[in-house]
């Protein structure tokens, strides 16, 4: 997908015009950074973490802004100008509301979030900050803050940018699960606080996922393979893993027929008979859901013309299989190996 030239080249938002002057004297070490003429919205936000749109509604509603502008409207951001958004970052990342963080930062510019006012303080050593661990990609960080502050334009344009830069699979395995997974422990861990953060994140990573689908059409010619058929099995919500894995098949030329969540399985039987695919994906997240009889049911059904009947391959993912009996059936290891092991199948087929 092309790019107009003002559109911004790591955030993917499109500036207006007082923010696209993000020539070499915005990055570190140069007069952008805190000389004569200070950070533009695009370098800032992406120091940040954030999307230029926000940095603009920070200024509308709640006079977070630069004390000067360039030529009376050109947003040029100072030093003490970034020590008030940083402050403000600091605090709406650990739960504080915009509205009270803006005061706080206003108030207390660069000190450390433990020396906010009292109410503030208290709030925000409650919420914490999310668990990410040290290990992680710098993009994970950026998008854990943009959820904790259901900045959904922020989400979108970071999700979609991980993508771009770093391929679907990479993406996937090193930016999205990181932080979805943070955020599943901030849940658990916070009496169901955080709900809204993880449906949020979730949504948009789905939506980024459908975005970087290109469907294949599976051969007309006799003979040729049928698709395969991705599934959660009955009972199982969590669509995320196989969202990925429709998306990677898709840009290797497989065609797919994804079912989502919960299935049940006369309809799951009633489609691999109707399809004839060439393999079947399994998703169970939890060891309640995963059905080693299922998976055998279908690994067993057959399609054809008498004497050339044919059966699928079965393959399942997800934590729920873990020590379940799965003799005979392909379990891969994350989304590069199934990727390999189907597109694998199909070129067999």
């Amino acid at each position: 997908m092309s790019k107009s030239p003002s559109r911004d080249k790591t955030t993917g938002s499109t500036d207006s015009a007082d923010d696209d002057h993000t020539g070499e004297a915005d990055e570190g070490g140069g007069p952008g950074e805190g000389g004569a003429t200070g950070l533009t919205t695009g370098s800032l936000a992406r120091r940040l973490g954030v999307a230029p749109t926000t940095l603009r509604s920070w200024d509308r509603r709640y006079g977070i802004g630069p004390a000067v502008r360039a030529d009376g409207r050109h947003r040029r951001w100072r030093p003490s100008d970034v020590a008030v958004l940083e402050a403000m970052c600091r605090l709406t990342s650990s739960g504080v509301p915009p509205a009270e963080a803006a005061r706080a930062a206003k108030e207390g510019a660069g000190r450390p979030v433990g020396d906010a006012p009292g109410a503030v303080r208290e709030r925000t050593r409650a919420a914490g900050a999310l668990p990410l661990g040290g290990d992680v990609r710098q993009e994970c960080r950026g998008l854990a803050r943009a959820a904790v502050r259901l900045d959904a334009p922020a989400m979108a344009e970071q999700l979609d940018e991980a993508v771009e830069r770093h391929g679907l699979t990479v993406a996937w395995q090193e930016v999205m699960v990181p932080t979805l997974h943070a955020v599943g422990r901030k849940w658990a861990s916070s009496g169901d606080r955080y709900v809204e953060v993880e449906h949020l994140l979730s949504w948009h990573v789905s939506t980024t996922l459908r975005r970087a689908t290109r469907p294949a059409v599976p051969g007309s010619a006799a003979g040729a393979p049928g698709p395969v058929v991705l599934a959660c099995v009955p009972g199982e919500q969590h669509t995320l893993p196989l969202e990925a894995l429709n998306a990677g098949l898709g840009r290797l030329g497989v065609p797919t027929r994804m079912f989502g969540a919960a299935v049940p399985a006369e309809a799951l039987t009633a489609a691999v008979q109707r399809l004839g695919p060439v393999a079947v994906v399994l998703w169970a997240q939890a060891r309640s859901t995963a059905s080693p009889a299922l998976a055998r049911h279908l690994a067993g059904t057959r399609w054809g013309v008498s004497g050339a009947r044919r059966t699928p391959a079965v393959v399942i993912g997800g934590p729920g299989w873990a020590g379940r009996s799965a003799a005979g059936l392909s379990r891969p290891t994350g989304l590069h190996d199934a990727l390999e092991t189907l597109a694998g199948v199909y070129r067999t087929a």
